[in-house]
């Protein structure tokens, strides 16, 4: 598919980058599978996943779906387990992070917070929030080298010809694990106030060539809502000439006309002391994993079906998964609530399902990954770094928004993504610098 002329940019599109239907189909709990690692899945067949998919996903499987489609079954349970010193932090800090008032996290220095083994999710009324703080820190690396992305949109089937191009990155620049970072308790700066931080850059189409963005997001955002900073975000803009420091306060708005809200990236991308969190389930869901197939930026015409937002075409693999349900505490927030499916084992998300205040599905999100250790798409893509061994990281790479109410989406593909930080330290002062916006790359 040929890619469009752009339309006319606004500088909000840069700022992009029990309930029903809570568990998989009925059947899940006592079922088999009637596939097995190996198989192809055609749409003659799709009746055997039924069993593995949550119920609002099968309902609505014509977005995903269609004749022609080649889905491989994966292995089940496959080892995507962490690195050691992911692992050993983990273990260090074991018992001493707690949850705090307004489901904010205290004590927390590194690793996973609460360690998954000791989470009861039927017995233990925190344990909606610990996962998400879990899922909040998963192992992701220790930033992100600027990947390329591709962020287009669909209505109906149809590719409209609105597109944005560009890269972005992100570093972390607290609760590091590697070992150079230990006098400081995981602080790349000493006396470091910020979690991390986000930059984008966009290079097409032609009339938002040039616009780019930095975002901080605070530590105290992990605190109290009463004590918690926003977070900052300037954007550049070339027309203007001049950066502007512009509000990150309605994360939950709709981006430039699009389904997507900042907040729906990953499924979850929001501040959790924000919502309330319930654990509903623990079930087998079959997801896309460890992507056998090349999309943006290493192939630009990947088909994802007929709709544009699916991943039929690639490989699926029966996991362990929690159900966790998410309700705001602001009465003004779009979603009634929001039901999240998380890797037990990796906490990244397979799928979410966004409802609205009619309590209607409004919104599917789904995701695709990819394994650092599979070097059989492109060759060694994610290189290890010092202080790190192995990176073991399964980490997301496409994110796809489907709005069942309109038949519209949107799909985002970064296929390059990794959680490699920058070299050295001068290189993350001029990441984090806001005057290096107005110096173009």
């Amino acid at each position: 598919m040929q890619r469009t002329k752009p339309l006319a940019v606004t500088v909000g599109a840069v700022l992009l980058l029990a309930a029903p239907g809570f568990a998989a189909n009925d059947d899940a709990g006592s079922s088999a599978p009637v596939f097995q690692e190996g198989d192809i899945i055609s749409f003659d067949d799709v009746n055997k996943l039924k069993p593995f998919l949550p119920d609002d996903f099968w309902d609505n499987r014509d977005f995903y779906f269609y004749e022609g489609m080649k889905l491989e079954i994966g292995p089940t349970q496959a080892d995507y387990s962490v690195p050691p010193e992911y692992r050993e932090a983990t273990e260090k800090y074991r018992g001493q992070v707690r949850i705090g008032p307004d489901n904010s996290i205290e004590n927390y220095w590194g690793g996973q917070p609460f360690p998954m083994d000791a989470i009861d999710c039927k017995s233990d009324p925190q344990a909606g929030v610990k996962i998400m703080w879990d899922h909040r820190y998963q192992w992701r690396g220790s930033g992100g080298m600027p990947a390329t992305f591709f962020y287009s949109y669909w209505d109906r089937g149809e590719q409209l010809p609105l597109y944005y191009e560009g890269t972005a990155g992100s570093v972390q620049l607290s609760r590091r694990i590697e070992e150079e970072y230990e006098k400081t308790k995981g602080d790349v700066f000493r006396g470091e106030k910020r979690n991390d931080a986000q930059g984008i850059q966009v290079d097409a189409p032609f009339d938002a060539r040039g616009i780019m963005l930095l975002s901080f997001r605070y530590k105290s955002s992990d605190g109290p809502r009463a004590t918690a900073k926003n977070d900052d975000t300037w954007v550049y803009v070339p027309t203007l000439r001049r950066v502007r420091r512009i509000s990150t306060a309605q994360r939950t708005d709709a981006v430039a006309g699009t389904d997507f809200t900042m907040d729906d990236l990953f499924s979850f991308n929001g501040v959790i002391p924000q919502y309330e969190w319930e654990c509903l389930d623990e079930v087998k869901v079959l997801a896309p994993m460890n992507t056998t197939v090349k999309a943006f930026p290493y192939e630009r015409e990947h088909n994802f079906g007929p709709y544009g937002l699916s991943y039929a075409d690639d490989r699926w693999e029966l996991r362990d998964t929690i159900v966790v349900k998410m309700t705001p505490k602001n009465d003004d927030h779009p979603y009634l609530h929001k039901i999240l499916y998380l890797d037990k084992q990796t906490l990244t998300s397979h799928f979410s399902f966004a409802y609205d205040r009619k309590e209607e599905l409004w919104k599917i999100i789904t995701h695709n990954k990819r394994w650092s250790e599979d070097q059989s798409l492109t060759g060694e893509y994610y290189k290890t770094w010092k202080g790190i061994e192995k990176v073991r990281d399964l980490h997301i790479v496409s994110d796809t928004i489907v709005n069942v109410q309109t038949g519209t989406g949107n799909r985002i593909e970064f296929w390059d993504r990794t959680g490699m930080p920058l070299k050295s330290k001068g290189k993350i002062r001029r990441f984090i610098d806001v005057g290096r916006l107005t110096k173009g790359r």
